[in-house]
């Protein structure tokens, strides 16, 4: 009887396999309902906060490792945190209504979407991102302004040479519900030039 069991076992293998990547299926699934259609609004915010949060540390490893930061700050880190989910909210209802006005995903479409983003929303971000970091630094609104007229045009440049090819992606290939979190991700590598924008002039 006993040497059936291991012939036995080998056919209920496949069985046993097959449960197990339904069950892996039907939890990819229920994970991808519960962040990307129930709670979206809370996943790109999220997102976006912990992805700046993460530009931010590559910058500052770099910058311990090129002796211009002497120890890891956690203060700047956290404001960047704070800022990028405040932010995060923003994209998600620009993006569902821009996809609404143009809705369509051909090449005359997808074009004016990312002329829109660069000459529309690309400029907002940065404002917002100057001024929000500003205030979390006790700066008032006049420095906040001085500093953006300092570092707004190479900021705005980097946007140019670095988003349009990645929105084209986005707005080319990736459904409605994606796009946020897709930009909060391609976001984490810009936010180390951004994070550097913001911060080189501080080791001074």
């Amino acid at each position: 009887m006993t040497m059936f069991r291991p012939n036995i076992l080998k056919m209920l293998q496949p069985v046993f396999k097959f449960k197990y990547q339904t069950r892996l299926k039907s939890t990819y699934n229920r994970g991808v309902h519960f962040l990307f259609k129930k709670n979206l609004l809370l996943t790109n915010s999220i997102s976006s906060g912990a992805f700046m949060a993460i530009g931010d540390w590559v910058q500052q490893e770099f910058e311990i490792h090129a002796k211009l930061l002497p120890a890891f700050d956690w203060s700047r880190a956290v404001r960047m945190l704070i800022v990028g989910s405040v932010m995060g909210p923003l994209h998600h209802y620009y993006y569902i209504y821009l996809d609404k006005l143009l809705p369509l995903a051909n090449m005359r479409t997808v074009t004016i979407k990312i002329l829109c983003d660069q000459f529309f929303a690309s400029p907002a971000t940065i404002l917002c991102f100057f001024y929000g970091m500003g205030v979390l630094e006790n700066k008032s609104i006049s420095e906040c302004t001085e500093e953006i007229k300092q570092k707004f045009a190479y900021t705005y440049l980097g946007d140019w040479l670095f988003w349009p090819p990645v929105q084209f992606i986005n707005f080319y290939y990736l459904p409605t519900h994606y796009r946020v979190f897709y930009i909060n991700f391609t976001t984490m590598i810009f936010n180390v030039f951004l994070s550097f924008i913001k911060h080189y002039d501080q080791h001074k």
